[in-house]
This record gives structure tokens, C-alpha cells and sequence, in this order.
């Protein structure tokens, strides 16, 4: 018999799902490779026609402050770090469609759109089931009482207003996945929502990185910033121990920090149903107190749920909270 707190936990579950969904010159080269007949098993039956494009292009991003952001819809994002003063892009195109003027279709309709404004370089999968016209990307935030805050984008189901839509029946599916090669220290906003994985790795730089129904790994970085997703485990092994305020947070999956020895920070966890272990001696941090606010003459209070733990001296905050999985703060060891 299914209990009260089972309904509760499906309740918390959708309303997270909805209120997280997941936020120079270029020269091109394409290649183009149209294949016609029945899917293998990473298609649709019902999408028989099938065309594949990589399109690679390079990107001189100047001396100082530089930054990259992918906001994509399907397909995994990956992002390694060098010694560069170059972007090096590529992107494995796949398109499936129901018929030939389908396919076409889907050529005009999905679109990478690419802006650089200095050192700063966009790339972004542009499709009718985008939402343009009425939203904010909140990425890297959330709200005054330390919830987690969606983009103002659904990429998947668009705006609550309904000037968007999901292009599911349009008759064609598009993938788009990177692998991109960048500046170590460059400022980072990844996003994705289907099909993949987001992967990071040798980078120093501040990171804002969304996915929905996939991973997120982050490997030997350094800086600060924010890892979120829905629907799959989030790991990142740290380079250099954050400086700054950072959080990581996933619903269905478990959280995974791995930090250099000499850590000093202050924690914030949260988790329903799971676990918090950590290899580091930790003292209890008290309570934030309850906030009280005044609205249509009633007085609302608003409890923290987090629990606060001390690592060394303590410094920077950093948050880690999901609802279906455990958390560890773990110490590297090379």
C-alpha cells in the first residue's frame, strides 16, 4: 500500500523536474553524408531517412577575459582544456525524418547559430522548439531562499506562456554532439537537455553547466560555478579546490566532489532520500534561521533544510543537494 509520503515524493519530483529544466572569423568545413534506408537502433522506425554532417570550424578568442557558451537541445557537450588561444569546434550533425521533403525541412528549420563579440563565442542549436520570445536563462543562481531556480527556457516543452513548442510532431529529430577544444582558463556555460552526457575536463576557469536527462563529469578543473541536472549523477574532481561559492545539485542521482588535500570550506547538503559521506573531518555549522516575510497581510515562514558542516578553517560555501541519491565529498588521490 502506497503510503502518504510516496505521493509527496512524486509531487516534489515533478514540480523539480519542471522548475529545474535545465539554462574573430570563423572558417567551416562540411561534410556531408546522406544516408537513405531503415534505422539502426539509435533511430526511430518511423524516421527511416537519414543524414549525417560535421561541420568543424576554429575561433581566435583574444587575450583576456574569454568565454564560451553552448546551449544545445540534444546531444552531448564535451569540452577539454589546453594551451591554446583557440576554440576548436566540432559537431557530429544526425538527421532522421519521415520522407525526403522532411529532411529538407529539417535542414531549414535547425540551425547552429554561431556569435563572437570579442572573446566572447556563442554556439547555438536554434529549431522551432525553441522558445525566443519570453524567458531568462537564470543559470548559476538560485532564488532568495536557496531553492533551485530553472531557466526561464524549457527547451523541451517551452514557455509557460505558450509562445513555444516542442517541434515532436514536426516529422524529423535532429542530434547535435560536441567536442570542443578551448583556452584552459575560459569561462564556461554548457547546456543540454536530451541525449548525453555533459563532460569537462582541464579547465580553470567559472562554470555554468545544465543538463536534463544525462550526466555531468567534470575532471581535473579548477574554478568556480554551478553543476546541475535532473535525471543523472553528477561527478567532479577538482583540480585546485574552489575559491568561491559554488553548488551542485541533481534530483534523480547521486553527487560525487572529489577535492585536494587542505580543504576549507563550509558545506550546505540537502537530500531526501540518501546519504552524506565525506572523507574529511567536518564540525556542525548551526541552522540558518527562519526567514519571515509578510504577504496579503498573512506572515510566511520559510525554513532552511540544509544541513551545515565546517572543513578546516572554513571559506567559500559550497552546496550540494538532490532528492534521490547520496552525496560524498571525497579527497583525491592521484
Amino acid at each position: 500500500m502506497r503510503t502518504p509520503q510516496f505521493y509527496v515524493w512524486m509531487a516534489v519530483s515533478f514540480l523539480a523536474i519542471l522548475f529545474i529544466a535545465l539554462a574573430g572569423t570563423a572558417h567551416g568545413q562540411i561534410a556531408i553524408h546522406p544516408m537513405v534506408g531503415v534505422h539502426g537502433d539509435d533511430s526511430d522506425s518511423d524516421q527511416p531517412i537519414k543524414e549525417q554532417e560535421t561541420i568543424r570550424k576554429s575561433f581566435t578568442l583574444p587575450a583576456g577575459e574569454r568565454s564560451l557558451d553552448i546551449d544545445n537541445v540534444i546531444g552531448v557537450i564535451e569540452v577539454t582544456g589546453s594551451q591554446t588561444d583557440q576554440v576548436e569546434v566540432v559537431v557530429n550533425k544526425t538527421m532522421h525524418a519521415e520522407s525526403k521533403e522532411k529532411l529538407e525541412q529539417a535542414r531549414k528549420d535547425v540551425t547552429l547559430d554561431i556569435t563572437q563579440n570579442g572573446g566572447e563565442l556563442k554556439l547555438y542549436v536554434n529549431g522551432p522548439f525553441r522558445c525566443n520570445c519570453c524567458c531568462n536563462d537564470n543559470c548559476g543562481h538560485s532564488d532568495e531562499h536557496g531553492n533551485l531556480r530553472r531557466p526561464g527556457v524549457d527547451l523541451r516543452y517551452g514557455c509557460n506562456n505558450g509562445c513555444g513548442h516542442s517541434g515532436e510532431h514536426q516529422g524529423y529529430s535532429v542530434r547535435m554532439d560536441f567536442q570542443v577544444q578551448v583556452p584552459r582558463n575560459i569561462a564556461l556555460t554548457l547546456r543540454t537537455v536530451n541525449g548525453g552526457h555533459v563532460q569537462v575536463k582541464d579547465v580553470t576557469g567559472k562554470y555554468c553547466v545544465r543538463n536534463v536527462n544525462g550526466g555531468i563529469v567534470m575532471e581535473n578543473v579548477g574554478g568556480s560555478g554551478t553543476a546541475r541536472t535532473v535525471n543523472g549523477s553528477v561527478k567532479v574532481v577538482f583540480r585546485e579546490n574552489p575559491r568561491e561559492n559554488s553548488d551542485f545539485a541533481s534530483i534523480n542521482g547521486s553527487i560525487d566532489l572529489y577535492f585536494v588535500p587542505n580543504l576549507s570550506a563550509d558545506f550546505r547538503f540537502k537530500t531526501m532520500n540518501g546519504g552524506i559521506f565525506t572523507d574529511f573531518p567536518m564540525t556542525s555549522l548551526p541552522a540558518e534561521p527562519t526567514k519571515v516575510e509578510r504577504r496579503d497581510g498573512k506572515f510566511v515562514f520559510r525554513a532552511d533544510r540544509f544541513t551545515g558542516g565546517r572543513v578546516g578553517s572554513g571559506g567559500p560555501e559550497i552546496k550540494a543537494e538532490n532528492l534521490n541519491g547520496s552525496i560524498r565529498v571525497l579527497e583525491r588521490h592521484d
